[in-house]
């Protein structure tokens, strides 16, 4: 299975602590780079630039992300450019949260 891929899906297992939707499908991560010699760097946003959960968000990501036996180094990059709004939900997270 593709390192990418084996992210994406622990990411759909981290959940926005105010929002009972994984920050994946919420649309909260907008890139996933994987660089040579196992180093990967995510952008994501958050719903706010307020959150008080920033801190330990960031930290699950990076723990569950360098339990990969492939990764050896992970960069969480916050940006809010673009602001998040919920056009960039999956669908099954619209659904979810009653906008389908």
């Amino acid at each position: 299975m593709q390192t990418e891929v084996k992210i994406v899906r622990l990411l759909r297992n981290i959940y926005d602590p105010e929002i009972p939707v994984n920050i994946y499908d919420l649309g909260l991560i907008y890139e996933v780079n994987i660089l040579d010699g196992g180093k990967v760097v995510i952008l994501m946003t958050l719903t706010s630039p307020g959150c008080p959960m920033v801190d330990e968000l960031v930290e699950e990501i990076h723990e569950r992300v360098k339990e990969l036996e492939e990764v050896n180094d992970v960069e969480v990059k916050l940006t809010f450019n673009p602001p998040w709004s919920k056009d960039m939900m999956t669908d099954d997270a619209k659904l979810e949260l009653g906008f389908l």
